[in-house]
Protein backbone atom coordinates (compact mmCIF):
# COMPACT_ATOMS: atom_id res chain seq x y z
CA UNK A 1 0.00 0.00 0.00
CA UNK A 2 1.24 3.46 -0.89
CA UNK A 3 1.00 6.56 1.23
CA UNK A 4 -1.36 9.25 0.10
CA UNK A 5 0.39 11.60 -2.30
CA UNK A 6 0.78 15.07 -0.76
CA UNK A 7 -1.11 16.75 -3.60
CA UNK A 8 -4.30 14.76 -3.00
CA UNK A 9 -7.15 16.45 -1.12
CA UNK A 10 -6.66 16.16 2.64
CA UNK A 11 -9.92 14.35 3.38
CA UNK A 12 -8.99 11.36 1.18
CA UNK A 13 -7.47 8.47 3.10
CA UNK A 14 -5.33 5.62 1.85
CA UNK A 15 -8.12 3.19 2.68
CA UNK A 16 -10.46 5.00 0.32
CA UNK A 17 -7.83 5.25 -2.40
CA UNK A 18 -7.12 1.52 -2.41
CA UNK A 19 -10.74 0.48 -2.11
CA UNK A 20 -10.92 -1.37 -5.45
CA UNK A 21 -8.90 -3.69 -7.59
CA UNK A 22 -9.22 -5.48 -10.91
CA UNK A 23 -9.25 -9.21 -10.43
CA UNK A 24 -8.05 -10.09 -13.92
CA UNK A 25 -4.86 -11.57 -15.37
CA UNK A 26 -5.42 -14.62 -17.55
CA UNK A 27 -8.34 -13.00 -19.39
CA UNK A 28 -6.60 -9.77 -20.29
CA UNK A 29 -6.26 -10.72 -23.97
CA UNK A 30 -10.01 -11.01 -24.67
CA UNK A 31 -10.68 -7.84 -22.68
CA UNK A 32 -8.05 -5.94 -24.67
CA UNK A 33 -9.64 -7.21 -27.89
CA UNK A 34 -13.06 -5.99 -26.70
CA UNK A 35 -11.57 -2.59 -25.85
CA UNK A 36 -9.94 -2.36 -29.28
CA UNK A 37 -13.22 -3.28 -31.00
CA UNK A 38 -15.07 -0.64 -28.98
CA UNK A 39 -12.51 2.07 -29.68
CA UNK A 40 -12.46 0.96 -33.31
CA UNK A 41 -16.16 1.80 -33.59
CA UNK A 42 -15.48 5.34 -32.42
CA UNK A 43 -12.38 5.66 -34.59
CA UNK A 44 -14.09 4.51 -37.80
CA UNK A 45 -17.06 6.74 -37.09
CA UNK A 46 -14.70 9.73 -37.17
CA UNK A 47 -13.90 9.13 -40.86
CA UNK A 48 -16.58 6.92 -42.40
CA UNK A 49 -19.33 9.55 -42.39
CA UNK A 50 -17.47 12.14 -44.47
CA UNK A 51 -17.69 10.05 -47.64
CA UNK A 52 -21.46 9.63 -47.24
CA UNK A 53 -22.44 13.29 -46.79
CA UNK A 54 -23.48 13.82 -50.45
CA UNK A 55 -25.65 10.68 -50.38
CA UNK A 56 -27.20 11.64 -47.04
CA UNK A 57 -28.01 15.16 -48.22
CA UNK A 58 -29.44 13.78 -51.46
CA UNK A 59 -31.74 11.47 -49.50
CA UNK A 60 -32.72 13.60 -46.48
CA UNK A 61 -32.07 17.14 -47.69
CA UNK A 62 -30.86 19.77 -45.22
CA UNK A 63 -27.62 20.75 -46.96
CA UNK A 64 -27.13 23.79 -44.71
CA UNK A 65 -27.49 21.61 -41.60
CA UNK A 66 -25.05 18.81 -42.43
CA UNK A 67 -22.00 20.36 -40.62
CA UNK A 68 -23.93 19.72 -37.43
CA UNK A 69 -23.60 15.99 -38.07
CA UNK A 70 -19.99 16.45 -36.97
CA UNK A 71 -20.30 19.35 -34.52
CA UNK A 72 -23.16 17.82 -32.52
CA UNK A 73 -21.31 14.51 -32.18
CA UNK A 74 -18.05 16.20 -31.13
CA UNK A 75 -19.80 18.42 -28.58
CA UNK A 76 -21.65 15.51 -26.97
CA UNK A 77 -18.52 13.40 -26.85
CA UNK A 78 -16.23 16.08 -25.46
CA UNK A 79 -18.41 17.46 -22.67
CA UNK A 80 -19.46 14.03 -21.39
CA UNK A 81 -15.93 12.61 -21.03
CA UNK A 82 -15.08 14.16 -17.61
CA UNK A 83 -18.39 13.02 -16.10
CA UNK A 84 -17.90 9.44 -17.24
CA UNK A 85 -14.40 9.44 -15.79
CA UNK A 86 -15.67 10.47 -12.37
CA UNK A 87 -18.56 7.99 -12.36
CA UNK A 88 -16.17 5.20 -13.33
CA UNK A 89 -14.06 5.99 -10.27
CA UNK A 90 -17.17 5.67 -8.09
CA UNK A 91 -18.88 2.55 -9.45
CA UNK A 92 -16.27 0.90 -11.68
CA UNK A 93 -15.27 0.91 -15.35
CA UNK A 94 -17.38 -2.00 -16.54
CA UNK A 95 -20.88 -0.50 -16.08
CA UNK A 96 -19.79 2.83 -17.57
CA UNK A 97 -18.19 1.12 -20.58
CA UNK A 98 -21.31 -0.99 -21.17
CA UNK A 99 -23.56 2.06 -20.92
CA UNK A 100 -21.32 3.84 -23.41
CA UNK A 101 -21.48 0.94 -25.88
CA UNK A 102 -25.27 0.74 -25.43
CA UNK A 103 -25.68 4.47 -26.11
CA UNK A 104 -23.39 4.32 -29.14
CA UNK A 105 -25.24 1.34 -30.62
CA UNK A 106 -28.65 2.85 -29.86
CA UNK A 107 -27.57 6.06 -31.55
CA UNK A 108 -26.23 4.07 -34.51
CA UNK A 109 -29.52 2.21 -34.93
CA UNK A 110 -31.53 5.44 -34.76
CA UNK A 111 -29.15 7.18 -37.19
CA UNK A 112 -29.67 4.34 -39.66
CA UNK A 113 -33.44 4.81 -39.36
CA UNK A 114 -33.37 8.63 -39.49
CA UNK A 115 -36.09 10.26 -41.59
CA UNK A 116 -34.73 13.82 -41.78
CA UNK A 117 -31.49 15.73 -41.31
CA UNK A 118 -32.76 17.10 -37.99
CA UNK A 119 -33.51 13.63 -36.62
CA UNK A 120 -30.12 12.40 -37.81
CA UNK A 121 -28.36 15.24 -35.98
CA UNK A 122 -30.28 14.46 -32.78
CA UNK A 123 -29.35 10.78 -33.01
CA UNK A 124 -25.72 11.75 -33.61
CA UNK A 125 -25.82 13.41 -30.20
CA UNK A 126 -26.78 10.03 -28.70
CA UNK A 127 -23.87 8.44 -30.54
CA UNK A 128 -21.54 11.15 -29.22
CA UNK A 129 -22.67 10.55 -25.64
CA UNK A 130 -21.78 6.89 -26.10
CA UNK A 131 -18.40 7.69 -27.64
CA UNK A 132 -17.70 9.98 -24.67
CA UNK A 133 -17.69 6.89 -22.45
CA UNK A 134 -16.10 4.33 -24.77
CA UNK A 135 -12.78 6.03 -25.52
CA UNK A 136 -11.74 7.12 -21.99
CA UNK A 137 -13.07 3.93 -20.40
CA UNK A 138 -11.10 1.83 -22.86
CA UNK A 139 -7.93 3.71 -21.96
CA UNK A 140 -8.72 3.47 -18.25
CA UNK A 141 -9.34 -0.28 -18.39
CA UNK A 142 -5.97 -0.70 -20.08
CA UNK A 143 -4.42 1.32 -17.26
CA UNK A 144 -6.11 -0.96 -14.72
CA UNK A 145 -5.14 -4.36 -16.07
CA UNK A 146 -1.64 -3.68 -17.42
CA UNK A 147 1.45 -2.57 -15.56
CA UNK A 148 3.49 0.53 -16.33
CA UNK A 149 6.00 -1.55 -18.29
CA UNK A 150 3.26 -3.24 -20.35
CA UNK A 151 1.09 -0.22 -21.18
CA UNK A 152 3.27 1.25 -23.91
CA UNK A 153 3.00 -1.88 -26.06
CA UNK A 154 -0.75 -2.01 -25.48
CA UNK A 155 -1.03 1.70 -26.30
CA UNK A 156 0.63 0.88 -29.59
CA UNK A 157 -2.13 -1.66 -30.32
CA UNK A 158 -4.77 0.97 -29.59
CA UNK A 159 -2.98 3.57 -31.69
CA UNK A 160 -2.91 1.05 -34.54
CA UNK A 161 -6.70 0.85 -34.30
CA UNK A 162 -6.87 4.55 -35.13
CA UNK A 163 -4.35 4.12 -37.94
CA UNK A 164 -6.29 1.26 -39.54
CA UNK A 165 -9.57 3.10 -39.07
CA UNK A 166 -8.27 6.18 -40.87
CA UNK A 167 -7.80 4.05 -43.99
CA UNK A 168 -10.68 1.60 -43.58
CA UNK A 169 -13.27 4.25 -42.64
CA UNK A 170 -13.39 6.25 -45.89
CA UNK A 171 -13.06 3.10 -48.00
CA UNK A 172 -15.84 1.30 -46.18
CA UNK A 173 -18.03 4.39 -46.35
CA UNK A 174 -17.56 4.56 -50.10
CA UNK A 175 -18.42 0.88 -50.53
CA UNK A 176 -21.65 1.23 -48.53
CA UNK A 177 -22.70 4.35 -50.42
CA UNK A 178 -21.92 2.92 -53.86
CA UNK A 179 -23.26 -0.62 -53.43
CA UNK A 180 -25.74 -0.60 -50.54
CA UNK A 181 -27.02 2.46 -48.68
CA UNK A 182 -25.51 5.18 -46.51
CA UNK A 183 -27.62 3.77 -43.65
CA UNK A 184 -25.29 0.76 -43.43
CA UNK A 185 -22.57 3.13 -42.24
CA UNK A 186 -24.44 3.09 -38.94
CA UNK A 187 -25.94 -0.43 -39.02
CA UNK A 188 -22.48 -2.02 -39.34
CA UNK A 189 -21.70 -0.86 -35.78
CA UNK A 190 -24.35 -3.10 -34.24
CA UNK A 191 -22.76 -6.60 -34.49
CA UNK A 192 -19.26 -5.31 -33.70
CA UNK A 193 -20.41 -3.39 -30.63
CA UNK A 194 -22.56 -6.29 -29.44
CA UNK A 195 -19.57 -8.65 -29.64
CA UNK A 196 -17.39 -6.23 -27.65
CA UNK A 197 -20.07 -5.85 -24.97
CA UNK A 198 -20.54 -9.62 -24.69
CA UNK A 199 -16.81 -10.20 -24.16
CA UNK A 200 -16.66 -7.49 -21.49
CA UNK A 201 -19.69 -8.92 -19.67
CA UNK A 202 -18.22 -12.42 -19.59
CA UNK A 203 -14.48 -11.77 -19.20
CA UNK A 204 -13.96 -8.43 -17.43
CA UNK A 205 -14.30 -8.64 -13.65
CA UNK A 206 -13.83 -5.83 -11.16
CA UNK A 207 -13.65 -5.98 -7.38
CA UNK A 208 -15.23 -2.69 -6.38
CA UNK A 209 -16.15 -1.77 -2.83
CA UNK A 210 -19.74 -0.55 -2.89
CA UNK A 211 -20.62 2.45 -0.76
CA UNK A 212 -22.98 5.39 -0.93
CA UNK A 213 -21.91 8.45 -2.91
CA UNK A 214 -22.90 12.08 -3.11
CA UNK A 215 -23.17 12.79 -6.82
CA UNK A 216 -22.02 16.27 -7.81
CA UNK A 217 -24.97 17.09 -10.08
CA UNK A 218 -24.48 20.87 -9.91
CA UNK A 219 -20.81 20.61 -10.81
CA UNK A 220 -21.55 18.21 -13.65
CA UNK A 221 -24.23 20.52 -15.03
CA UNK A 222 -22.00 23.59 -14.89
CA UNK A 223 -19.09 21.75 -16.52
CA UNK A 224 -21.33 20.41 -19.30
CA UNK A 225 -22.86 23.85 -19.86
CA UNK A 226 -19.56 25.71 -19.87
CA UNK A 227 -17.84 23.14 -22.05
CA UNK A 228 -20.70 23.03 -24.54
CA UNK A 229 -20.86 26.82 -24.91
CA UNK A 230 -17.11 27.23 -25.34
CA UNK A 231 -16.78 24.34 -27.79
CA UNK A 232 -19.80 25.55 -29.74
CA UNK A 233 -18.26 29.00 -29.99
CA UNK A 234 -14.95 27.55 -31.17
CA UNK A 235 -16.46 25.14 -33.68
CA UNK A 236 -18.93 27.54 -35.28
CA UNK A 237 -17.15 30.88 -34.78
CA UNK A 238 -15.96 32.30 -38.08
CA UNK A 239 -18.24 29.82 -39.88
CA UNK A 240 -21.89 30.40 -38.97
CA UNK A 241 -21.22 33.72 -37.27
CA UNK A 242 -18.34 36.18 -37.06
CA UNK A 243 -15.86 36.02 -34.20
CA UNK A 244 -16.77 39.53 -33.07
CA UNK A 245 -20.53 39.00 -33.40
CA UNK A 246 -22.96 39.20 -30.51
CA UNK A 247 -23.48 35.44 -30.71
CA UNK A 248 -19.77 34.68 -30.23
CA UNK A 249 -19.42 37.16 -27.38
CA UNK A 250 -22.49 35.74 -25.65
CA UNK A 251 -21.37 32.11 -26.02
CA UNK A 252 -17.84 32.73 -24.72
CA UNK A 253 -19.04 34.95 -21.88
CA UNK A 254 -21.65 32.50 -20.64
CA UNK A 255 -19.21 29.61 -21.08
CA UNK A 256 -16.50 31.27 -19.01
CA UNK A 257 -18.99 32.30 -16.31
CA UNK A 258 -20.25 28.71 -16.10
CA UNK A 259 -16.71 27.38 -15.70
CA UNK A 260 -15.89 29.95 -12.99
CA UNK A 261 -19.02 28.89 -11.11
CA UNK A 262 -18.00 25.26 -11.67
CA UNK A 263 -14.61 25.88 -10.05
CA UNK A 264 -16.31 27.51 -7.03
CA UNK A 265 -18.72 24.60 -6.67
CA UNK A 266 -15.96 21.99 -6.95
CA UNK A 267 -14.08 23.56 -4.02
CA UNK A 268 -16.98 22.68 -1.72
CA UNK A 269 -18.32 19.47 -3.28
CA UNK A 270 -17.93 16.30 -1.21
CA UNK A 271 -17.15 14.22 -4.32
CA UNK A 272 -16.37 16.70 -7.10
CA UNK A 273 -16.86 15.56 -10.68
CA UNK A 274 -13.47 17.04 -11.57
CA UNK A 275 -11.33 17.50 -8.44
CA UNK A 276 -9.33 20.71 -8.59
CA UNK A 277 -6.17 18.93 -7.44
CA UNK A 278 -6.02 17.48 -10.97
CA UNK A 279 -5.09 21.00 -12.10
CA UNK A 280 -2.34 21.34 -9.53
CA UNK A 281 -0.18 18.27 -10.09
CA UNK A 282 2.90 18.73 -12.24
CA UNK A 283 2.64 15.40 -14.04
CA UNK A 284 -1.04 15.83 -14.83
CA UNK A 285 -0.56 19.41 -16.01
CA UNK A 286 2.18 18.30 -18.41
CA UNK A 287 0.13 15.31 -19.63
CA UNK A 288 -2.98 17.41 -20.26
CA UNK A 289 -1.07 20.21 -21.98
CA UNK A 290 0.59 17.61 -24.22
CA UNK A 291 -2.83 16.16 -25.11
CA UNK A 292 -4.16 19.66 -25.85
CA UNK A 293 -1.31 20.55 -28.22
CA UNK A 294 -1.39 17.15 -29.94
CA UNK A 295 -5.13 17.65 -30.47
CA UNK A 296 -4.52 21.02 -32.14
CA UNK A 297 -1.69 19.75 -34.36
CA UNK A 298 -3.52 16.58 -35.36
CA UNK A 299 -6.52 18.63 -36.42
CA UNK A 300 -4.27 20.92 -38.45
CA UNK A 301 -2.79 18.01 -40.40
CA UNK A 302 -6.10 16.20 -40.80
CA UNK A 303 -7.87 19.29 -42.15
CA UNK A 304 -5.25 20.87 -44.38
CA UNK A 305 -2.80 18.24 -45.67
CA UNK A 306 -5.45 16.64 -47.96
CA UNK A 307 -6.51 20.12 -49.11
CA UNK A 308 -2.88 20.95 -49.97
CA UNK A 309 -2.44 17.68 -51.85
CA UNK A 310 -5.57 18.29 -53.91
CA UNK A 311 -5.74 22.06 -54.25
CA UNK A 312 -2.03 22.88 -54.60
CA UNK A 313 -0.34 19.69 -55.84
CA UNK A 314 -3.27 18.74 -58.05
CA UNK A 315 -3.75 15.15 -56.86
CA UNK A 316 -7.05 13.36 -56.24
CA UNK A 317 -8.77 12.73 -52.94
CA UNK A 318 -7.28 9.25 -52.56
CA UNK A 319 -3.70 10.53 -52.85
CA UNK A 320 -4.52 13.32 -50.41
CA UNK A 321 -5.79 10.76 -47.93
CA UNK A 322 -2.70 8.61 -48.36
CA UNK A 323 -0.45 11.59 -47.64
CA UNK A 324 -2.26 12.07 -44.35
CA UNK A 325 -2.18 8.33 -43.64
CA UNK A 326 1.60 8.64 -43.24
CA UNK A 327 0.94 10.35 -39.90
CA UNK A 328 -1.31 7.52 -38.74
CA UNK A 329 1.45 5.05 -39.62
CA UNK A 330 4.14 6.88 -37.67
CA UNK A 331 1.98 7.36 -34.57
CA UNK A 332 1.40 3.66 -33.61
CA UNK A 333 5.01 2.78 -34.44
CA UNK A 334 6.27 5.34 -31.94
CA UNK A 335 3.56 4.56 -29.39
CA UNK A 336 4.38 0.84 -29.40
CA UNK A 337 8.11 1.34 -28.78
CA UNK A 338 7.84 4.35 -26.45
CA UNK A 339 7.84 2.07 -23.42
CA UNK A 340 11.43 1.06 -24.11
CA UNK A 341 12.38 4.72 -23.86
CA UNK A 342 10.42 5.95 -20.84
CA UNK A 343 11.45 2.88 -18.86
CA UNK A 344 15.13 3.54 -19.61
CA UNK A 345 15.65 7.26 -20.18
CA UNK A 346 12.51 8.48 -18.39
CA UNK A 347 9.26 10.24 -19.28
CA UNK A 348 10.70 13.74 -19.64
CA UNK A 349 13.35 12.74 -22.15
CA UNK A 350 10.84 10.61 -24.07
CA UNK A 351 8.44 13.54 -24.40
CA UNK A 352 11.33 15.82 -25.38
CA UNK A 353 12.30 13.34 -28.08
CA UNK A 354 8.71 13.31 -29.30
CA UNK A 355 8.63 17.09 -29.32
CA UNK A 356 11.84 17.14 -31.35
CA UNK A 357 10.29 14.79 -33.95
CA UNK A 358 7.18 17.00 -34.11
CA UNK A 359 9.27 20.13 -34.61
CA UNK A 360 11.39 18.43 -37.27
CA UNK A 361 8.31 17.21 -39.15
CA UNK A 362 6.64 20.62 -38.98
CA UNK A 363 9.85 22.27 -40.22
CA UNK A 364 10.01 19.86 -43.16
CA UNK A 365 6.51 20.99 -44.19
CA UNK A 366 7.56 24.63 -44.56
CA UNK A 367 9.46 24.36 -47.89
CA UNK A 368 6.73 22.24 -49.54
CA UNK A 369 5.18 24.12 -52.48
CA UNK A 370 3.31 23.56 -55.73
CA UNK A 371 6.38 22.00 -57.36
CA UNK A 372 6.87 19.40 -54.60
CA UNK A 373 6.00 15.73 -54.88
CA UNK A 374 3.37 14.13 -52.69
CA UNK A 375 6.18 12.31 -50.88
CA UNK A 376 7.54 15.67 -49.75
CA UNK A 377 4.17 16.16 -48.09
CA UNK A 378 3.76 12.64 -46.71
CA UNK A 379 7.29 12.43 -45.24
CA UNK A 380 6.85 15.30 -42.76
CA UNK A 381 3.47 13.86 -41.77
CA UNK A 382 5.15 10.56 -40.94
CA UNK A 383 7.81 12.31 -38.84
CA UNK A 384 5.17 14.32 -36.99
CA UNK A 385 3.23 11.10 -36.40
CA UNK A 386 6.32 9.65 -34.74
CA UNK A 387 6.45 12.74 -32.55
CA UNK A 388 2.81 12.42 -31.52
CA UNK A 389 3.33 8.76 -30.65
CA UNK A 390 6.30 9.59 -28.40
CA UNK A 391 4.30 12.36 -26.71
CA UNK A 392 0.65 11.34 -26.43
CA UNK A 393 0.97 7.72 -25.28
CA UNK A 394 3.70 8.24 -22.62
CA UNK A 395 1.80 11.32 -21.37
CA UNK A 396 -1.42 9.44 -20.66
CA UNK A 397 0.53 6.52 -19.17
CA UNK A 398 2.37 8.92 -16.86
CA UNK A 399 -0.94 10.46 -15.79
CA UNK A 400 -2.49 7.06 -15.04
CA UNK A 401 0.57 5.87 -13.15
CA UNK A 402 0.63 8.91 -10.90
CA UNK A 403 -2.69 8.09 -9.23
CA UNK A 404 -4.39 5.06 -7.78
CA UNK A 405 -7.43 3.17 -9.08
CA UNK A 406 -9.86 5.54 -7.41
CA UNK A 407 -8.72 8.52 -9.49
CA UNK A 408 -7.54 6.85 -12.70
CA UNK A 409 -10.86 7.42 -14.46
CA UNK A 410 -10.82 11.13 -13.69
CA UNK A 411 -7.28 11.72 -14.91
CA UNK A 412 -7.82 9.65 -18.06
CA UNK A 413 -11.07 11.45 -18.82
CA UNK A 414 -9.44 14.82 -18.24
CA UNK A 415 -6.65 13.90 -20.67
CA UNK A 416 -9.15 12.85 -23.34
CA UNK A 417 -11.13 16.06 -22.79
CA UNK A 418 -7.96 18.11 -23.23
CA UNK A 419 -7.35 16.49 -26.61
CA UNK A 420 -10.95 17.13 -27.69
CA UNK A 421 -10.62 20.76 -26.62
CA UNK A 422 -7.39 20.96 -28.61
CA UNK A 423 -9.20 19.71 -31.71
CA UNK A 424 -11.84 22.43 -31.32
CA UNK A 425 -9.15 25.05 -30.80
CA UNK A 426 -7.41 23.77 -33.92
CA UNK A 427 -10.59 24.17 -35.97
CA UNK A 428 -10.88 27.77 -34.82
CA UNK A 429 -7.22 28.81 -34.98
CA UNK A 430 -6.15 27.19 -38.24
CA UNK A 431 -9.42 28.09 -39.93
CA UNK A 432 -8.99 31.72 -38.94
CA UNK A 433 -5.39 31.76 -40.24
CA UNK A 434 -6.21 30.19 -43.59
CA UNK A 435 -9.37 32.19 -44.20
CA UNK A 436 -7.62 35.40 -43.16
CA UNK A 437 -4.97 34.93 -45.85
CA UNK A 438 -7.61 34.10 -48.47
CA UNK A 439 -9.62 37.20 -47.60
CA UNK A 440 -6.49 39.33 -47.82
CA UNK A 441 -5.65 37.87 -51.22
CA UNK A 442 -9.14 38.00 -52.70
CA UNK A 443 -10.64 40.89 -50.78
CA UNK A 444 -13.71 38.91 -49.70
CA UNK A 445 -14.73 35.89 -47.62
CA UNK A 446 -14.08 32.52 -49.23
CA UNK A 447 -16.88 29.97 -49.26
CA UNK A 448 -14.48 27.05 -48.96
CA UNK A 449 -10.73 26.68 -49.19
CA UNK A 450 -10.93 23.69 -51.49
CA UNK A 451 -12.62 25.86 -54.14
CA UNK A 452 -9.97 28.62 -54.08
CA UNK A 453 -7.35 28.78 -56.84
CA UNK A 454 -4.06 27.15 -55.87
CA UNK A 455 -2.17 30.43 -56.25
CA UNK A 456 -4.17 31.82 -53.35
CA UNK A 457 -4.50 28.53 -51.52
CA UNK A 458 -0.75 27.88 -51.28
CA UNK A 459 0.15 30.93 -49.12
CA UNK A 460 -2.91 30.31 -46.92
CA UNK A 461 -1.86 26.74 -46.16
CA UNK A 462 1.78 27.76 -45.80
CA UNK A 463 0.74 30.04 -42.95
CA UNK A 464 -1.13 27.13 -41.37
CA UNK A 465 2.00 24.98 -41.57
CA UNK A 466 4.06 27.85 -40.14
CA UNK A 467 1.68 28.14 -37.18
CA UNK A 468 1.91 24.37 -36.70
CA UNK A 469 5.71 24.60 -36.52
CA UNK A 470 5.51 27.32 -33.89
CA UNK A 471 3.03 25.30 -31.85
CA UNK A 472 5.15 22.14 -32.14
CA UNK A 473 7.94 23.97 -30.30
CA UNK A 474 5.65 24.19 -27.26
CA UNK A 475 5.84 20.39 -26.98
CA UNK A 476 9.50 20.81 -26.01
CA UNK A 477 8.50 23.14 -23.19
CA UNK A 478 5.78 20.75 -22.06
CA UNK A 479 8.22 17.85 -22.15
CA UNK A 480 10.59 19.79 -19.89
CA UNK A 481 7.72 20.18 -17.38
CA UNK A 482 7.13 16.42 -17.14
CA UNK A 483 9.00 14.64 -14.28
CA UNK A 484 11.53 12.16 -15.58
CA UNK A 485 10.72 9.31 -13.21
CA UNK A 486 7.29 8.39 -11.87
CA UNK A 487 6.65 5.98 -9.01
CA UNK A 488 3.70 3.80 -10.01
CA UNK A 489 0.90 3.23 -7.53
CA UNK A 490 0.14 -0.33 -6.57
CA UNK A 491 -1.70 -1.89 -9.55
CA UNK A 492 -4.18 -3.43 -7.11
CA UNK A 493 -4.96 -0.01 -5.68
Amino acid sequence: MYDVAPWLPPHVTSTEITRASVGLRSERGPVLLAVMLSIGLVAIDATILATAVPAIVGDLGGFTQFPWLFSAYLLAQAVSVPMYGKVADLIGRKPVMLVGIALFLSGSLMCGLAWSMTSLIVFRVVQGLGAGAVQPMGMTIVGDIYSLAERAKVQGYIASVWAISSVVGPTLGGVFVDYFSWRWIFFVNLPIGALAALVLVRRFHEDVERRSHRIDYLGAGLLATGGTLLLLGLLEGGQRWAWDSGTSVLLFTLGLVSLVLFALVERRAAEPVLPLWVMGNRTLIAANLAALVVGVLTLGLTSYVPVFAQGVLGHGAIVGGLALAAMTIGWPIAASISGRFYLTIGFRLTLLMGGAFAVAGAALLLPVDASSSVWALAGPCFVMGLGFGFVASPAVIAAQSTVSWQHRGVVTGTNMFARSLGSALGVAAFGAIANGVVREQLGHSAAGLEHVASGVLEPALHDVFLASAGLAVSLLLIGALMPNRIVEHDPSA
